[in-house]
């Protein structure tokens, strides 16, 4: 099975690693080539655009930035579906809006290849030790076709029905996650203020009812003061914008998840952090930030 892999990103890369690891044949295409070489290096064969991967390859797989990145990728001049061909599998796995999904399936049923929206939760720690959750929306028998493929990428691999359905339980989990992110950081703040020893709040609170994934894996990366993006800050702000926009749509009033994005908008915009880790939401806080 030849694999094409658009987007080498921070997430992309160790998918592609991994699949190198287990014998697939792939080719790349990224926005800036510099960004690749790592994959290139692992073994990955360049492609000069998303229509030239697509013309080598069996199943391509997309994982780029915004809505507007995987609008490009799949419908643009040297796009996917200008070099499609029948038997193919495409699967979007950025996290996207549910009906730029269901237009990507229509498409793909036109021109008779089969479609997937597959976004994944873990962050790089997941992408890199493949231990992804992936959520996926299609038709059943393509999700069945794929799963050995998604098992060199994943742990927890979920169908939830038609097109958009993936990219609907993503923005669940989104919704979740920026749950336990602000409590994370306001809990952090808190701590520190009231002069305990973080490292032992850490402990104790990820022993206790406030454990979960986000204290675990992003409170020590906290006191260490790195921010590295595993996942950028500017990612999840726009995760965050689809989940409310599609809320709307279903008539749904999500005063939490709009706080959040509050906070995530301060930090991309107003502090200029977006390129840091979610994570980094804690410096939007001064007294965070004083010594």
């Amino acid at each position: 099975m030849k694999i094409g892999f658009i987007g080498t990103g921070v997430m992309g890369s160790a998918m592609v690693k991994n699949l190198l690891k287990a014998d697939f044949t792939v080719t790349v295409f990224n926005r800036t080539k510099e960004h690749a070489q790592a994959v290139l290096d692992a073994g990955a064969t360049w492609a000069d655009s998303p229509a030239e991967v697509t013309s080598q390859s069996d199943v391509v797989i997309t994982m780029v930035g915004f809505p507007n990145d995987v609008k490009s990728v799949y419908f643009g001049n040297n796009g996917i579906f200008k070099q499609v061909h029948a038997g193919q599998v495409l699967i979007d796995m950025t996290t996207s809006s549910p009906k730029i999904a269901q237009q990507i399936f229509a498409e793909g049923q036109k021109q008779g290849v089969e479609v997937l929206d597959a976004p994944v939760s873990g962050g790089d720690v997941g992408a890199q030790n493949a231990t992804l959750t992936i959520m996926v929306g299609g038709l059943e028998a393509t999700y069945q076709k794929m799963q050995s493929l998604f098992s060199v990428l994943g742990k927890s691999i979920t169908y939830f029905g038609t097109a958009g359905a993936g990219q609907n339980a993503k923005m669940a989990n989104q919704i979740m996650i920026a749950g336990t992110m602000t409590g994370m950081s306001e809990m952090l703040v808190y701590a520190k203020a009231a002069g305990l020893d973080l490292q032992q709040v850490i402990q104790t609170v990820d022993n206790g009812g406030g454990q979960n994934w986000s204290l675990a894996n992003y409170g020590p990366r906290v006191l260490k003061g790195d921010y590295q993006p595993g996942f950028y800050a500017k990612h999840f702000l726009k995760d965050l914008k689809i989940a409310l926009d599609v809320a709307a749509e279903m008539k749904l009033n999500l005063p939490a998840t709009e706080l959040a994005k509050q906070l995530y908008d301060r930090m991309v915009n107003d502090a200029g952090l977006g390129d840091e880790s979610t994570d980094g939401l804690v410096n939007i806080y001064h007294s965070w930030r004083e010594d």
